[in-house]
């Protein structure tokens, strides 16, 4: 028998409904929607919303979207981050590693039962969005720390930082990219990110004063809101065009996936690629950082809405930049993060 301590690994993220269809996608959004960090309200105000607003009307429109980018195997989240999964344990072949949906499955309760009768004594808890936001990173840390202390023997674990700015992430993007963006030859690119309320930025500022007060306030943050998600979609971006070589005019950077009535961060993804078509660009490529494994905000919002959107109005080619997926350069590079833990 080793005596030597098992290390474990829990890959988490959002998730994706079991099939494609209405009833499936309803459930799916009800858990993900009735999470108090993604609808921040009051919960009556949330019930409210959820149930006389959004699930009447949204699941229908939701369903026709994974359906378009639906596989053979099923939901093209899950599906890279099983292969993900799957080259980290050739990387780390001592290491016991599993993923976890906070929303869908495999669950998370139920991949952390998984790591624990293997014999996990410590595990490492990665939450797949390398920028901070608590509507994602907070929200899945949030479930894995209170599915861990229901236990009787509660386990060890340890969360890893947002990897943002990590050198293996950013070297593993600009690999991924590259060769891509050669072989297309844009006359610009796009950098997407998910989006979030401005008010989810504020209340994050432990200030109250610094983030969103002016538009340098993501040029010197680390002190005053090092969580910044802002902040940190600015660090991956310089960090990017750093290694890629781009010249400032040949790119920007804007925010997608808004949802509601909310003041969210800008500017529009979807008004960016419009108003790219109209001045001139012909061929637009879209790199999302924010995301880690191709997704139905990737595959369906960019590389679908997004290039109908281009193509309409006055675009001629456009390119969806493959996310990093079980790409090797990102395999190796986040072992080498999961080793630093």
């Amino acid at each position: 028998m080793t005596t030597s301590k098992k290390t474990g690994v829990l890959l988490v993220n959002t998730g994706s409904p079991d099939a494609p269809e209405v009833p499936e996608t309803r459930r799916y959004l009800r858990q993900f929607l009735s999470d108090a960090r993604v609808l921040v309200m009051s919960p009556i105000a949330r019930w409210s919303l959820l149930n006389f607003i959004i699930l009447p009307t949204r699941p229908k429109v939701s369903s026709a979207a994974y359906r378009a980018i639906w596989t053979d195997r099923g939901s093209p989240l899950i599906a890279n981050s099983e292969d993900f999964r799957d080259g980290l344990r050739q990387a780390l072949p001592e290491w016991l590693i599993e993923i976890g949906m906070a929303y869908g499955k495999p669950s998370v309760p139920d991949s952390l039962d998984a790591l624990i009768a293997q014999g996990a004594e410590r595990i490492i808890v990665a939450p797949m969005f390398p920028q901070y936001a608590s509507a994602t990173t907070g929200s899945v840390l949030e479930l894995t720390y209170k599915t861990a202390a229901e236990k009787r023997n509660v386990p060890s674990l340890t969360a890893i930082t947002p990897f943002y700015e990590e050198p293996e992430y950013l070297d593993a993007w600009s690999a991924q990219a590259q060769s891509q963006l050669d072989a297309f030859q844009p006359d610009h690119i796009l950098f997407s990110f998910h989006s979030l309320p401005r008010r989810h930025i504020i209340d994050g500022d432990p200030t109250g004063t610094h983030c969103l007060a002016n538009e340098d306030c993501c040029e010197n943050y680390r002190e005053a809101n090092p969580n910044c998600y802002r902040a940190h979609c600015f660090a991956t971006t310089r960090g990017i065009v750093e290694r890629l070589g781009l010249k400032p005019d040949a790119y920007t950077l804007a925010f997608q996936s808004k949802l509601g009535r909310d003041s969210w961060l800008t500017p529009a993804t979807d008004q960016t690629i419009v108003q790219l078509a109209k001045s001139g660009v012909k061929r637009l490529a879209i790199l999302s950082p924010a995301f880690v494994a191709d997704c139905i905000e990737t595959l369906e919002e960019l590389g679908m809405q997004g290039r109908d959107s281009f193509m309409n109005n006055g675009g001629e080619d456009f390119k969806l930049v493959t996310s990093l997926n079980s790409h090797p350069a990102w395999v190796t590079g986040f072992a080498e993060i999961l080793k630093r833990c």
